[in-house]
């Protein structure tokens, strides 16, 4: 049985929707415009729906899209809350449990992350192949899924294969998640390379974790919007992370749409 508050949130989106999604995306930062061009689409502002946490950050539209996707039934988060935004995991991970609840059985989740691997570029798409969580918050029990990685074997080999059948270049790596708003120091970037990670960034880590533990099968994938700092010489912004996820738009809805057609 569902809690009181989350099945009052399910109970209003069945009464918006003709069909229960079998596939959610979570969109992050300059890739929301991706909900804008599917079919059937139902745009579901995040504050008409009870309980519902509500993002602050620019560039995170808060709707829930439902629509068709290479003729499968989705559910598109157009936009996330971050953990800084309220220091509350429970607000975090609502995306996730709203999908569970609603039949969800596979998730593709995506962020903007700020290149740590030195041969990375700004435009880069690069496959997470397992993710280390930096977050001061440990794991609850809920989200912790043991020993192996979240991101799901079968799904990965059908992103190596939708990206080469369109000439798409993907890179693969490690994604590191750190709590935030601030971005990382030099000295930290440092610490991150030397701890394995490849990119770096604000989400992700419990949304994939908790996903996984629940038995839905898990994609992710970061958009590299920036080098970080220390590899960089520029000062790092916002709005830079938003540009350059725009500009990658065009490669990565092509991306997902063929990787919902291999599944």
């Amino acid at each position: 049985m569902l809690p009181a508050h989350l099945n009052k949130s399910i109970d209003f989106l069945l009464s918006r929707i003709a069909e229960r999604p079998s596939v959610a995306l979570v969109l992050g930062s300059g890739l929301g415009q991706f909900a804008d061009n599917i079919a059937d689409a139902i745009h579901i502002p995040s504050t008409e729906i009870p309980n519902y946490p509500q993002s602050t950050v620019e560039g995170h539209k808060g709707h829930l899209v439902f629509g068709r996707v290479a003729e499968r039934p989705v559910l598109l988060f157009q936009g996330r809350v971050h953990f800084y935004e309220s220091r509350n995991l429970d607000g975090v991970l609502y995306p996730i449990r709203i999908a569970h609840a609603l039949g969800v059985s596979t998730l593709v989740v995506t962020n903007a992350a700020g290149g740590i691997n030195r041969s990375f570029l700004p435009g880069d798409l690069m496959l997470i192949t397992d993710h280390i969580n930096l977050n001061t918050q440990p794991y609850a029990w809920s989200v912790w899924n043991g020993h192996r990685s979240p991101y799901d074997g079968r799904l990965l080999q059908a992103a190596r294969s939708a990206a080469s059948g369109n000439s798409i270049g993907l890179r693969e790596g490690i994604y590191v998640g750190v709590k935030g708003p601030s971005y990382e120091t030099a000295a930290e970037v440092e610490a991150i390379r030397r701890l394995g990670g490849d990119a770096v960034g604000m989400s992700t880590v419990f949304e994939a974790s908790l996903a996984s533990s629940l038995g839905i099968r898990v994609l992710g994938i970061s958009c590299i919007t920036n080098l970080a700092t220390g590899i960089s010489k520029d000062k790092l912004s916002h709005a830079e992370v938003t540009e350059v996820g725009a500009l990658a738009r065009d490669k990565f809805s092509q991306l997902i749409r063929s990787i919902l057609v291999l599944l």
